[in-house]
């Protein structure tokens, strides 16, 4: 129509501070750590007990952030800015996991499940149809471990024994028979 004027498609908030951050806004990037690190401190302790290495971790994932915010290629690329942070953090606490492995055995805690589902968790069950949702649930913890790793984290092979302290090899024994599970629960 004539004289109608369209708006291009609203970026969300995070991704906006974002951008702004890569062109050296401290105030969008102070927002952006406010909106999203007790998210990310929460989604980290699931997969780490130790709060040093968490708190080292958020501190060199935003240090990360900041320096290159300019990097992110954002909804064209088909991500978003928190899914950005995210795969930040897995990366530096697979760093950390492998200097503290040079020094001694992985910090108590990591092999713990805890009892509360994590946040992942309860979105996917949300989200998937109800028999995906049920065959999840029931498979062997330590089938679903990997399974959530490799698919919803988007880990490798080996970023994934790494970070549940497993040889490789049983990484992909476990994703195998994760799926062939999740192949006769579904058929």
């Amino acid at each position: 129509m004539p004289g109608v004027k369209h708006k291009p498609p609203r970026e969300p908030d995070e991704e906006r501070l974002l951008r702004r951050t890569a062109r050296g806004d401290r105030a969008a990037f102070e927002e952006l750590y406010r909106r999203t690190s007790p998210w990310l401190a929460i989604r980290l302790r699931r997969r780490c007990s130790d709060d040093q290495i968490v708190a080292e971790v958020m501190q060199e994932t935003y240090l990360a952030v900041w320096r290159a915010a300019g990097s992110f290629a954002g909804v064209v690329a088909g991500g978003s800015a928190v899914g950005w942070v995210w795969t930040i953090a897995v990366r530096r606490l697979i760093d950390a996991y492998r200097r503290r492995a040079h020094h001694a055995n992985p910090p108590p805690g990591v092999h713990e499940s805890l009892s509360a589902p994590a946040a992942e968790e309860e979105a996917l069950a949300g989200t998937v149809g109800d028999s995906v949702g049920d065959a999840l649930r029931s498979l062997a913890p330590e089938l679903r471990e990997v399974l959530q790793a490799m698919v919803l984290d988007g880990l490798s092979v080996r970023e994934t024994a790494i970070l549940l302290g497993l040889p490789e090899g049983t990484v992909k024994t476990r994703a195998r028979r994760a799926r062939i599970a999740m192949r006769e629960a579904l058929s």
